[in-house]
Order: C-alpha cells, then sequence, then structure tokens
C-alpha cells in the first residue's frame, strides 16, 4: 500500500495477492479461527482481499470491508464470489452488517488506527453474542524492544518516514486490557514470526462477553 498518486491524500493498493508477512500471519489466523466450518465472519480491514480469501477457504463465509476504494476494488477483481464493501470503521457498521457474524478478523489494522477503540466497537456491533475476535497486531515486549535498542535498529523498526505507518504498538497486556475495557475477554495469545520473545506478531482471540 502506498500514498495515492492521485494527490486525495487517502492511501492506495497498488497490488494484489498476498503480502510479505502473509506467510507467518496466514497460518497463525488460520489456526485461531473457530472449528465449525460455515460461519459467517466479518474481515476488518480488509485490505486487496487476500487474507479474506484464505478465510474463504478454510470453510468461513466472508465479508470483507475496507475504507480504501483502492483496496475493495482489487478484492472484487481478484475474488468475485466474496463480498467487499468500503466503510470506514471510525462510523458505526450499516444495518445489513449488524450482529449478523459468529467471527471478526481483524489483521494489522489497529496498529494503524488513532482511535483503537473502535475496532472493538465495530466488532461489537457486527458480533452475535458470545461471538469471536481474531485480533492481530505486531508484538511488542522486552526482549524484543531490547534487542531492537541493543541492535541500533529503532530507526529502521518505527518507520517514521511512511505515510499512514503504524502509531500504536501493543505489548499482550495493553492489548488484552484494551480488549476487556470493551467487552470481551480474551481467551488465547499466539505469536507467530521469528522465536517467540522476538516474535514479529501477535495474534489475539477473544469472546463478546455477554450480560
Amino acid at each position: 500500500m502506498s500514498p495515492d498518486a492521485s494527490g486525495s491524500g487517502y492511501p492506495e493498493w497498488t497490488f494484489s495477492g498476498e503480502a510479505a508477512n502473509h506467510h507467518y500471519l496466514v497460518p497463525a489466523v488460520l489456526r485461531s479461527l473457530p472449528d465449525e466450518q460455515g460461519l459467517r465472519l466479518l474481515d476488518i480491514g480488509c485490505g486487496n482481499g487476500a487474507l479474506s480469501a484464505r478465510l474463504a477457504q478454510a470453510g468461513m463465509k466472508v465479508t470483507g470491508i475496507d475504507f480504501t476504494l483502492s483496496g475493495i476494488d482489487r478484492a472484487r477483481g481478484s475474488f468475485p464470489d466474496l463480498e467487499f464493501a468500503a466503510h470506514d470503521i471510525t462510523e458505526p457498521l450499516p444495518s445489513a452488517l449488524r450482529g449478523q457474524f459468529q467471527v471478526v478478523v481483524s489483521a494489522e489494522v489497529i496498529e494503524h488506527l488513532f482511535l483503537p477503540r473502535v475496532l472493538f466497537a465495530r466488532a461489537t456491533e457486527a458480533l452475535v453474542p458470545g461471538g469471536t475476535l481474531i485480533v492481530t497486531t505486531p508484538y511488542h515486549g522486552y526482549w524484543k524492544n531490547l534487542a531492537i535498542a541493543l541492535t541500533g535498529r529503532f530507526d529502521g523498526h518505527w518507520v517514521v518516514g511512511s505515510d499512514y505507518g503504524h502509531i500504536k504498538f501493543f505489548s499482550r497486556r495493553t492489548l488484552e486490557a484494551m480488549a476487556r475495557e470493551c467487552g470481551f475477554e480474551p481467551v488465547r495469545l499466539i505469536r507467530a514470526g521469528r522465536i517467540p520473545p522476538l516474535a514479529a506478531t501477535m495474534v489475539m482471540t477473544a469472546r463478546l462477553r455477554t450480560g
């Protein structure tokens, strides 16, 4: 994804197919899915639809949403059998998407949000009572941050020159605390990419609390 060359200021998807991190991210997400086949799943921040397609191949009935029109256009072109819609998650979901899904997945999205709690708000709107939320985000922990500092790689890690880059940096504790604050109960967290203390990402599974 890159800034929109038209000058609109919004990012534009410039490629179709899987991203470089999908080789470790996708297996971790698939491991976190419920065992049941045929569940309705909402992919929040679906981008060009590559992950949505893998989720559909795993037996889910997938709808993907993203605020970038270029991403939705590529998703529809690449995967015409799946349902995609343009939607900005800072706004409430349309009525057609409310309370319709047993699973919500949002992969590598929350770290880009000025207001990360809106992700949990949209998931709450989308899910049936007791539904499952799967969130992935780059992992940050003591040993990884120490290794980055000792090797002088903070500039490369933070990538401050990247428009629409990462602005929130979660540890397991902070991600699970935000989930609980927003009405979810974390039930599992796995790390993916490299050895666990230096993991590239983490995948949290949480249940929407009822009552």
